[in-house]
């Protein structure tokens, strides 16, 4: 055979071997499915589903500034159900029944009266990152069935943590017992639409009992800071289902506080570029122009930002861990 026939019938054996190959009658054709996360079509930056609400959310709505000098506060402690996420309900501990607590408010130079009743069965407290007190003295714990009073001044403005101090203190801020207070400066700054964000942690177990919903602390994935859902406001993605509605291109100032217990909050919106950003007790801005900043667990800052055009626009711990796990919402503009 010619060297030209020989690669000619090479060719051709090649051609009939790569041919179609039919699977034999015993074998199933399988479509290949995609991967169980895939994101829906619709999605906040590809972590939560838009959408209706199946609950009310938690209203972000900053309290209304007052003109009293004299901010009369009580709290009442209980333990309650909680619902941390859709179809997730927790065994926690909180400030007036809610997780978070009530958003408080107060101004420069005002006089907080200060009252805490514990309806719990165990010791709680109450430590005020906007005070300077002697924690000795304030931060005591409060036994069940009693009430501990005190008065300070809000000297410094920005955004402040509440919660509970006692030991330990990881688990207690963990269950649930903290808030957001809000210290405007004497000068009120710019009129803007305002909201509060506070970010948190749960680390779950099964609660036991009949609920096969309910669930409690694990102790051992909040050592390991491992947790299972991030939160703002104390639900996973609930401004993602039920989208903070705000105008577009008006100002808008979110209160941001990070309660923890361990997890530093990156906080970003999508799509816009903070214009002002009061870190702590900053009066005048600490930044301008950014795009991403760190709010330290137990600290607090004032961000100040438009939205160009109408639209959704994500908010998120940058961790994107964290944002997977519930820290996410949407600011939706419309006209």
């Amino acid at each position: 055979m010619s060297p030209l026939r020989l690669v000619l019938a090479f060719v051709w054996i090649a051609v009939a071997c790569g041919g179609e190959r039919r699977a034999p009658a015993s074998a199933t054709t399988q479509t290949p499915q995609a991967p169980s996360t895939t994101p829906a079509a619709d999605v906040s930056h590809g972590e939560a589903a838009i959408g209706s609400a199946d609950t009310a959310p938690v209203d972000p709505q900053a309290p209304p500034r007052t003109t009293a000098t004299l901010r009369r506060i009580r709290i009442e402690i209980r333990h309650a159900k909680v619902t941390i996420a859709t179809g997730a309900s927790y065994d926690a501990w909180t400030f007036d029944g809610h997780v978070p607590g009530p958003m408080l408010r107060a101004t420069v130079g005002d006089t907080i009266d200060f009252t805490l009743v514990n309806r719990a069965p165990m010791p709680h407290s109450m430590d005020f990152h906007a005070a300077e007190i002697a924690p000795s003295r304030a931060y005591v714990n409060v036994m069940p069935g009693d009430s501990l009073h005190y008065r300070y001044v809000a000297r410094v403005a920005g955004a402040f943590l509440y919660h509970c101090g006692t030991a330990p203190v990881a688990m207690h801020i963990a269950n649930g017992m903290y808030g957001a207070l809000i210290v405007d400066p004497k000068r009120s700054r710019p009129p803007a639409r305002e909201f509060v964000l506070v970010q948190s942690e749960f680390y779950t177990q099964k609660a036991g009992g009949p609920d096969s919903t309910a669930l409690a602390l694990d102790w051992q994935k909040l050592l390991g800071q491992a947790p299972d859902y991030v939160t703002f406001n104390g639900r996973a993605a609930q401004y993602a289902t039920a989208p903070i509605v705000v105008p577009p291109r008006a100002p808008l100032r979110l209160y941001v506080v990070n309660a923890g217990p361990n997890r530093v909050s990156a906080f970003h919106v999508v799509g816009a570029i903070f214009s002002h950003v009061y870190l702590d007790s900053s009066v005048t801005p600490s930044l301008s122009g950014v795009q991403t900043v760190d709010v330290p667990v137990g600290g607090g800052a004032v961000f100040e930002v438009r939205l160009a055009e109408p639209g959704e626009y994500p908010f998120v711990s940058h961790a994107f861990a964290d944002a997977t796990k519930g820290a996410v919402g949407v600011l939706r503009a419309k006209e």
